[in-house]
């Protein structure tokens, strides 16, 4: 049986021996048994696995490291209703493509410019269907930099990643991700304005971010 396998069978009993904010790395896994083990995890919460080529990460989150993802998705949605923009959220979403061999749960996933190609849909196969327009790591006790060339070859245009003192956006360019100033899907964002509401968030609680982020809509209103 494989290690994998094995895996797949404790699966349970495996996540509660990991410490918060972790890294179990696995080598040599088949596609099939990275397929049985999203199987028996589902929606797990505080869990993120990732699959490049026959190695398989799971990582443990902390209640903070959600709590900036959640702060994250909150100001995307308050941006999309203030400027009416449609944006689709599938928070950590599994993206998987097989003939790539890659596969990856990023932190919040959005869909802008491709939103009205998934309208309604709840299931999406990222075989056919477009990726999102943008997807965010942070990385407040873990580096996502490893799963960047993941994101890639499933064809993700923008990313962010937020390491706890800095957000940094990045453009997909010939397979590389780019540092850039702004987003190309919320050209009104740039990774010094999330930067400092995010940062915000450590010294005040939740709510007066999201006001202050309000009034800071407000003032660039026509």
């Amino acid at each position: 049986m494989s290690t994998a396998s094995t895996l797949t069978m404790n699966v349970s009993e495996i996540v509660e021996q990991l410490p918060t904010d972790s890294t179990l790395i696995l080598r040599h896994v088949s596609w099939e048994d990275y397929e049985e083990l999203l199987d028996a995890v589902g929606e797990a919460k505080g869990l993120r696995i990732s699959y490049d080529g026959g190695t398989l990460q799971i990582m443990t989150v902390s209640a903070e490291h959600e709590s900036y993802a959640d702060l994250i998705k909150l100001l995307v949605g308050q941006l999309s209703l203030k400027l009416r923009i449609k944006v689709l959220f599938f928070g950590s979403a599994t993206m998987k493509k097989r003939r790539q061999q890659k596969g990856s749960e990023p932190d919040a996933c959005f869909y802008i410019q491709s939103a009205d190609l998934i309208g309604r849909k709840r299931d999406i196969d990222f075989n056919s269907d477009p990726p999102p327009d943008i997807v965010v790591e942070v990385d407040i006790h873990h580096d996502s930099l490893s799963k960047f060339p993941i994101y890639a070859a499933l064809g993700v245009p923008e990313l962010w990643r937020y390491h706890g003192q800095a957000l940094t956006i990045y453009h997909l360019q010939e397979d590389q991700y780019v540092p850039v100033e702004s987003s190309q899907a919320l050209p009104l964002l740039t990774s010094r304005t999330l930067t400092e509401f995010l940062n915000r968030s450590q010294h005040e609680d939740q709510y007066e971010t999201l006001l202050a982020f309000e009034q800071w809509l407000q003032a660039r209103q026509p």
